[in-house]
C-alpha cells in the first residue's frame, strides 16, 4: 500500500504543491462559496497550507485513511478504498446526501455547491498517475522533498529513523500511524497537527466500527417509522369513516 510522507519541517509554505494539484487536475479558478470553511480546500482546491497554531505552514489534503469513515457511511458505495492506498470516488453513484463530508474525522470531502449537478471532490492521491508508473504530482513539485511518496511500511520506518536521530527536531510521533485506525498520508513535525483532526483528536479506533453502530439502527429506525405511520394512517382512517356514517345517519334521520 502506498502513502506519502509529509516532513513538516522542511515545508516553506511555497504553495507549488498545490500549483502542481491545480494543473494535474485541471481545477482551474478556485471560486469561493459561502458554504466553504475557511481553511482553503474547496471543490476546486484539493490540498492547501494552513497554519498552525505556532503559525508553521502544514499541507492540509485527504488522509487516504485505512479505513475510511466516508466509505463506511457511503449508502451507494460511491466512495471506496482501493488495495493501492487512495479513497476513491464514483461520481455516477453519488447520490449527493453529502454523508461522507460530516463522516471525515479530518474535514476533507468538498461540495460543488455553485454546480446544477454537483459532486464530492477531493484528493485522489493521483491514482491515475501513479498507475502509470509517475509519483503524485504534488510530490514531484516540492522543491524541499517535504513529500515523499512511497510504500507506506517504509514510509514509517523512514518518519521513525528521523525521529530518533533528531529527537529534539521533531514530537516523538508519526501523525497518521494510527490515527482513525492509521492513514496512508502520514506526518513528522516540529509541532503538534492535532488542530488537523477536529477536536483535535480522532483517536486511534478505527471510525467505521463507530458508524456502523449508528448505521445500523437505521433500518430498524425506519420500520418503526414505517409502521407507527401505517397505524396513524388506520387510525385516521377509521375515525374518517366513522364520522361519514354518523353524518349519512344524521341525513337519513332528518
Amino acid at each position: 500500500m502506498t502513502g506519502i510522507l509529509v516532513d513538516v519541517t522542511r515545508c516553506t509554505g511555497c504553495s507549488q504543491c498545490i500549483d502542481a494539484c491545480v494543473e494535474e487536475n485541471s481545477l482551474g479558478e478556485d471560486v469561493r462559496q459561502p458554504q466553504d470553511s475557511g481553511d482553503g480546500l474547496s471543490a476546486r482546491r484539493w490540498s492547501s497550507i494552513v497554519q498552525s497554531p505556532e503559525g508553521r505552514p502544514v499541507r492540509k489534503f485527504c488522509r487516504h485513511c485505512l479505513e475510511p469513515a466516508c466509505v463506511s457511511v457511503c449508502p451507494v458505495g460511491a466512495m471506496y478504498k482501493t488495495e493501492e492506498g487512495p479513497v476513491l470516488y464514483d461520481s455516477s453513484k453519488c447520490m449527493g446526501c453529502r454523508y461522507c463530508m460530516m463522516a471525515c474525522p479530518f474535514g476533507i470531502p468538498r461540495y460543488e455547491w455553485d454546480s446544477p449537478v454537483p459532486l464530492v471532490k477531493k484528493c485522489t492521491l493521483c491514482a491515475v498517475r501513479v498507475d502509470a508508473g509517475h509519483r503524485p504530482a504534488c510530490v514531484e513539485a516540492c522543491p524541499e522533498e517535504a513529500l515523499i511518496f512511497g510504500d507506506r511500511d517504509e514510509l514509517l520506518v523512514l518518519a521513525h529513523s528521523r525521529i530518533q536521530a533528531e529527537p529534539h527536531r521533531y514530537q516523538p510521533v508519526v501523525y497518521g500511524e494510527k490515527d482513525a485506525g492509521g492513514t496512508s498520508v502520514l506526518y513528522i513535525s516540529d509541532v503538534s497537527l492535532d488542530f488537523l483532526a477536529y477536536h483535535n483528536a480522532p483517536g486511534e479506533a478505527p471510525l467505521p466500527d463507530l458508524s456502523w453502530n449508528w448505521l445500523s439502527l437505521v433500518p430498524g429506525v425506519g420500520l418503526a417509522t414505517a409502521g407507527l405511520m401505517t397505524g396513524l394512517t388506520w387510525i385516521i382512517g377509521r375515525r374518517m369513516m366513522a364520522e361519514e356514517a354518523r353524518a349519512r345517519r344524521s341525513e337519513e334521520e332528518a
